[in-house]
């Protein structure tokens, strides 16, 4: 899936310019833009491979630390989740901070957190571990676009360097199972995690060369961001424990009852704040809510169905991690070569007809992985992922392009943030719940789980098709009339 530019920092109440406090001066000749495309690409990567490696390294983590299905889901979805949540409110930090230092304090967080990964002595603690990832990860994001926008002043030149971030972000999110599965047959899991340390050190010295970042007077949003955090985790602690201790389990209704009250609490902190991470008008326009709804659909999906994989092969194939890892190379390349093709087919064809197909896509690819067992051959398991790749990565750019187009200049961030939280969400909770279905209440691989977690993604996103169609109907209709 190709990543957007959410971590545009933008003010969302000042109807004029906001003073910017100059930036210190720097010694002459420090400053490279260069370093900071290097550094916000690298730091970018990092966050994006964990993402997806880990779901490689799952088995393994499994057999080391003894943990169970629930235990794997919480490894996964720890990360996701706060990334999803913090990521609401990590632009305003970003620009209240200064992009430069948010970025080296989100690097260095990142990094000790993954040494914590690394040296985990039980579930527990690497879960804890994960969750301090996934907010570190929260603010490097749209801290690294920030400092390509400030380093680079002509368009021309930013749109490249930004181009680069993008399919560098693509490359990584559909390369981790490989490398995940690589690091952990030869070296274990905890390489996975301290791989990011040299590279974490590496970013935090190029940082030197870049150039200081300005301040902007940002408000934060604190209610909504502790409420935003508890509803999600609520929802999700309640399917994981609902999808192996049973739904009548004690811990399932209360889950639910804080969910359900911390979700209130955020639509009346939002409602109250003066510059609220999450405008609730903003979901009243169609050309935002269309967007979310497609975007949770589509990572739901892909997610989802990348984490089960990762236990298909190595579960149920009996493969080793590196095999397993290597099974998702055809996946990581037509994703890659469909992010390079979709802005062209998107400026010659339109971006709606693009997001249809590439939702029509996503949806059949889903459908097509049904027969999927234990005899079928790799080769056609490898070549079953390839329209789920092409299906994602035509529809999210131009997906991203049309939110963009529907906001005003000073909500873009706002609007790229919401838009990337949804969609890290849906990946989170597709995770909670196909690893309940593929449990099915004991600790193995059910492949009856397997298919019914297929047939829910793939409904999914008929349903959205089906949105989507009738909403791009709507808006031609006056037009010819």
């Amino acid at each position: 899936m190709s990543s957007d530019e959410s971590g545009i920092p933008s003010s969302v109440t000042a109807p004029r310019p906001t003073p910017v406090s100059a930036p210190p001066a720097g010694r002459p000749g420090t400053a490279s833009p260069s370093a900071a495309l290097i550094v916000s690409l690298l730091g970018f990567t990092v966050i994006t491979i964990d993402v997806s490696a880990v779901n490689i390294a799952l088995p393994a983590i499994r057999s080391s630390l003894h943990g169970g299905m629930a235990g794997l889901q919480w490894v996964v979805d720890a990360y996701t989740l706060m990334f999803a949540a913090l990521m609401l409110s990590a632009g305003a930090l970003a620009d209240r901070a200064g992009a430069r230092r948010a970025y080296t304090v989100g690097v260095a967080l990142f990094t000790l957190a993954s040494l914590g990964c690394a040296l985990a002595p039980g579930i527990g603690w690497l879960v804890g571990a994960r969750i301090a990832q996934g907010g570190a990860a929260s603010v490097v994001m749209p801290a690294s676009l920030a400092l390509i926008r400030q380093a680079y002043e002509d368009p021309a030149r930013r749109a490249r360097a930004i181009a680069l971030w993008t399919v560098g972000g693509s490359i990584a999110l559909a390369a981790g199972p490989v490398l995940g599965g690589l690091l952990t047959e030869t070296a274990g899991w905890r390489a996975v995690f301290l791989l990011n340390l040299p590279v974490g050190a590496v970013v935090l010295v190029l940082l030197t060369r870049t150039a200081p970042s300005p301040r902007r007077p940002r408000p934060l949003d604190p209610a909504g961001q502790v409420t935003a955090v508890l509803a999600l985790a609520g929802l999700t602690f309640a399917v994981i424990e609902g999808g192996h201790a049973g739904w009548s389990s004690p811990a399932v209704p209360g889950a639910l009852a804080v969910a359900a009250a911390a979700g209130l609490g955020f639509v009346v902190a939002e409602r109250r704040h003066p510059a609220p991470m999450a405008p609730l008008g903003m979901f009243r326009q169609r050309g935002v809510s269309l967007p979310l709804v497609i975007g949770f659909a589509a990572n739901a999906g892909f997610y989802g169905v990348v984490f089960l994989l990762g236990l298909y092969y190595q579960q149920l194939r009996g493969m080793s991690g590196t095999a397993a890892g290597l099974m998702f190379v055809p996946l990581a390349a037509v994703i890659t070569a469909s992010n390079l093709l979709s802005p062209r087919l998107a400026e010659r064809l339109g971006r709606r007809p693009v997001i249809l197909v590439g939702e029509v896509v996503l949806a059949a690819a889903m459908f097509a992985l049904l027969p999927l067992d234990g005899g079928t051959p790799l080769w056609e398991v490898a070549l079953l992922l390839v329209p789920m790749g092409v299906g994602g990565a035509l529809a999210m750019p131009a997906l991203t392009a049309l939110l963009m187009d529907a906001v005003p200049a000073h909500q873009a961030g706002t609007a790229s943030g919401l838009f990337n939280a949804v969609r890290q969400t849906g990946g989170a909770l597709s995770v909670a719940v196909f690893g309940a279905l593929v449990a099915d209440g004991g600790e193995g691989f059910a492949l009856p789980g397997l298919r019914t977690s297929l047939l829910v993604a793939g409904s999914a996103l008929c349903a959205t098709t089906l949105l989507t169609a009738w909403a791009f109907a709507r808006e031609r209709r006056p037009a010819a009339g």
